[in-house]
């Protein structure tokens, strides 16, 4: 053996300590020169052999313990080809392994891999990052790669090898990335990335940022998963997503957070992925939803969050089975017609000590100042999106629920908090941009260019904006400086409507802006009209709980607000629970009130948000010109003593109209007159109050013959009896002929 120099002695200390920066200088085959002769040495750390033998097809040398903490040594012949051997490993027991070395393989990740990370344009991180079932020189094993560039040293640790982070140290390649290919890892296999801060002393063990799988809490490892061989069947769904997801068709979501809408009926525990697929999806079409949105699914630590603090960007929770579960869901969803929405939060993530939070010893993904990278609404951490590998990790994830499991969009959640720098915070709290302005542009820029890469990638995919303030342009393109988003939610709507419904009915009258106001600006943007589920929790109680009056009031005002939902422009989310009357708020520990629809009231409100969703989707004009002006017309909005709204929705050509008709006091409306565009006979096409969704029948009629009177301005005029706390859509008789 060679004598041991003092550089080698401090790279093994530095092995020991899990810092050694590249091991593959130290471990694995070397080059040396002993006596004149060119030989190789093999050198490889067994901290729990007894013995190591190097293999090398039927031979076999006996490696020499070199330092009693298990650091053996063995030289073999030189030659020209790439070394290939193995190590025989018997332990204390006698019990022998063979296994491949580690630092015999070559790198996996190209420099053109670095070279697109480092300047912030790799839009396939998702396959070179994380864990990845790969074949080295014809072995199949893991390679592993993470970014920590201030880190000392990375070691992978995990079920493997005892969670020893002295036998698995990582190779530092460019741009602070750190790889391994370790052989015959199996799928299944618990994983950290133990980091080695610039502090001495100080680690941290990681989970996977990348990883595609993790434990279920309080457990927090990274999985390696099985390669993403699914067979998808969804062609012909994808191959028409673009024209069924268009402006101008029927889009009606039902909002759901998979932990909570069923459980097992033995012992209240969480439905698999593929039980959701047998109940929730023909639920959901057969009360005629176009699509599906699914409270973030990404791995979170703490149920209570409802996903919103994901520590797992690319990993589907493991509470109800594994990705290829979630992937059978969708498709089943793609099958029925049913497009799938997802929550995806780049606003924030938690502090938990195995998340992104000083992932390698240094405020990596944050902002160290805590007045920009810390948010004390939800007491989480703000992502630096000035760094670009941060904001090529999020738009990596974005890509990654696209592409692996063809989902059909991404909500994003909080945008407003990510727009401006003062959100949420007093004076002195938050630090102004180079202006001195509170609008925080690095965040745009990262939105900008998320949507962008998306629609540029997925084209036929949408993007919707939570966003609650008057920022311009959210759902402009980039190329006229808006930010992208193909919708905005409209939150100005939610909170005016609900204030609205909330009110007694005897006082409703001096409210009548909370009505009207949202029409002031409904085609600003293109707008998602939400029913969601911030508004059923912490205390602001169930949808039909908010209703004033007795029971069949509340329900009667319930049916009411999904009819104004239903002929309001823009598109539709109701969260569920809301389509049953739920009576207590939303419980995430629970789930839904299902017993309430053995109560003819609860099952009313069922049947009419069916019978919407159905009506919503035949007629044109109500969902066919919904961003346009010329598509909704105020017949009357001035009639505060009677405290009865009417408008009419228009298809683009103007030649389909419907009126909607809306009494919000629980007294009848005998004989209203309501102002019509053309002469004829007008069929009532839907009643809120009709018996079969729990009202009193009262008003009903086929069809009423249009008058010459004026009204509303209007040549012609109908007459109508308008039921208390009913909606009614009204609709011409074609045929006739018209004057």
């Amino acid at each position: 053996m060679p004598a041991e120099g003092a550089g080698e002695r401090q790279e093994f200390e530095s092995l020991l300590e899990g810092r050694l920066r590249d091991p593959f200088h130290y471990l694995g085959p070397q080059r040396v020169t002993i006596d004149s002769v060119d030989q190789i040495l093999v050198r490889t750390f067994q901290p729990r052999a007894a013995q190591v033998a190097l293999v090398r097809g039927s031979s076999r040398v006996p490696m020499k313990r070199v330092d009693e903490r298990g650091l053996y040594e063995a030289v073999v012949p030189s030659q020209t080809k790439p070394l290939s051997y193995k190590f025989a490993i018997v332990d204390s027991l006698d019990n022998e392994t063979v296994v491949h070395d580690p630092y015999r393989f070559d790198p996996i990740l190209t420099d053109f891999d670095l070279y697109l990370f480092g300047e912030g344009t790799h839009r396939e991180l998702y396959r070179k990052f994380g864990a990845h079932h790969v074949r080295q020189k014809n072995v199949p094993g893991v390679t592993f790669a993470v970014w920590a560039p201030n880190a000392a040293g990375v070691s992978v640790v995990g079920s493997f090898n005892q969670w020893d982070g002295r036998t698995h140290p990582m190779r530092r390649r460019s741009h602070g990335v750190w790889e391994l290919f370790i052989p015959a890892i199996e799928t299944g296999t618990l994983y950290k990335f133990r980091i080695q801060t610039p502090y001495r002393g100080i680690i941290a063990d990681k989970a996977d940022p990348f990883g595609r799988a993790m434990e279920v809490r309080p457990d927090t490892a990274s999985i390696v998963t099985k390669k993403n061989t699914y067979k998808w069947k969804d062609r012909s769904w994808l191959d028409s997503r673009a024209e069924a997801q268009g402006g101008d068709r029927p889009m009606s979501v039902y909002e759901v957070h998979l932990g909570s809408w069923r459980r097992e009926e033995e012992d209240g525990g969480w439905i698999t992925y593929d039980e959701m697929a047998r109940t929730l999806i023909p639920y959901v079409k057969e009360l005629g939803f176009t699509h599906l949105q699914l409270l973030p699914v990404s791995e979170h630590p703490f149920d209570g969050s409802w996903g919103y603090q994901t520590v797992g960007y690319f990993a589907p929770t493991s509470r109800f089975g594994e990705p290829d579960g979630l992937r059978r869901f969708i498709d089943r969803a793609h099958a029925e017609g049913i497009g799938v929405l997802l929550d995806w939060v780049p606003a924030h993530f938690p502090k938990d000590g195995h998340g992104l939070g000083f992932f390698d010893g240094t405020h990596l993904y944050e902002h160290a100042d805590p007045r920009k990278g810390y948010h004390p609404d939800w007491n989480t951490l703000i992502y630096n999106y000035g760094r670009r590998e941060v904001s090529e990790f999020l738009i990596a994830s974005a890509l990654y629920w696209l592409d692996e499991f063809h989902i059909d969009g991404l909500r994003v959640d909080a945008v407003a908090s990510m727009l401006y720098l003062d959100y949420s915070r007093g004076e002195g709290e938050w630090v102004p941009n180079e202006e001195g302005g509170r609008e925080n542009w690095e965040a745009v820029a990262f939105l900008r260019e998320f949507n962008e890469v998306v629609h540029e990638a997925f084209p036929g995919t949408l993007t919707f904006a939570e966003e609650s303030t008057a920022w311009p342009y959210v759902t402009k393109p980039v190329s006229e400086d808006g930010l992208g988003f193909d919708y905005k939610w409209n939150m100005g709507w939610m909170n005016d409507t609900l204030a609205y419904m909330k009110t007694d009915p005897l006082y409703r009258n001096h409210d009548s802006r909370k009505i009207t106001f949202s029409l002031v600006y409904a085609f600003s943007e293109r707008y998602l009209v939400p029913l969601s589920h911030d508004e059923v929790v912490h205390g602001k109680c169930s949808l039909l709980m908010k209703m004033p009056g007795d029971s069949a009031q509340k329900h009667a005002n319930l049916r009411l607000l999904y009819a104004h939902l239903f002929g309001h422009p823009g598109k539709k989310l109701l969260f569920m629970g809301g389509e049953i009357a739920q009576h207590r708020e939303w419980d995430h520990d629970g789930e839904l009130e299902w017993e309430r629809l053995d109560d003819p009231e609860s099952a009313g409100i069922q049947a009419f948000v069916g019978d919407l969703n159905g009506f919503y989707a035949k007629e044109k004009a109500l969902h066919g010109n919904d961003f346009d002006g010329n598509g909704f017309t105020w017949i009357e909005l001035e009639d505060e003593d009677r405290t009865v709204f009417v408008y009419e929705r228009i298809t683009k050509d103007g030649a389909e109209r419907v009126i909607v008709a809306l009494n919000f006091t629980p007294v009848p409306r005998l004989g209203y007159r309501i102002g019509v565009s053309e002469p004829g006979s007008y069929a009532l096409a839907l009643s809120s109050d009709h018996e079969k969704y729990g009202g009193t029948h009262a008003g009903i009629f086929r069809s009423r013959e249009s008058e010459e009177i004026e009204w509303h301005g209007r040549a012609h005029s109908i007459a109508i009896d308008l039921p208390p706390l009913t909606a009614v859509f009204l609709k011409r008789v074609p045929g006739k002929a018209r004057s």
